[in-house]
């Protein structure tokens, strides 16, 4: 059986992304002074995967526009696993992160 290698990480958003409305309309209940933060997963390695957002390869716009840095502390504990865990906890962390009063942006 081959050894899990997916990975669910999170990205810091500068501020700015509050001025994009769709970001706004998909965090009604985001709490001033939270972190903005995008959630995603991949087989690559966080690392690479925030790289190739940045240089617009395969890159959520909101990374590639507001993306700041990885926030390792968020998910670091639950990677690697398998393709079907990352897929559920991208969901659930992002989910999570809302009702923390986080403003999300899951692809």
């Amino acid at each position: 059986m081959k050894r899990p290698h997916y990975h669910v990480y999170v990205v810091a958003l500068d501020d700015r992304v509050w001025n994009v409305a769709r970001f706004r309309r998909a965090n009604p209940g985001y709490v001033l002074g939270k972190p903005f933060v995008y959630v995603g997963m991949t087989g690559l390695d966080p690392d690479l995967r925030f790289d190739k957002h940045k240089a617009g390869i395969q890159a959520n716009r909101y990374v590639q526009d507001h993306g700041l840095h990885l926030l390792p502390a968020l998910y670091e504990r639950y990677n690697p696993m398998r393709y079907a865990e990352a897929q559920a906890l991208e969901v659930e962390l992002g989910i999570r992160l809302r009702a923390l009063g986080y403003g999300v942006w899951q692809a």
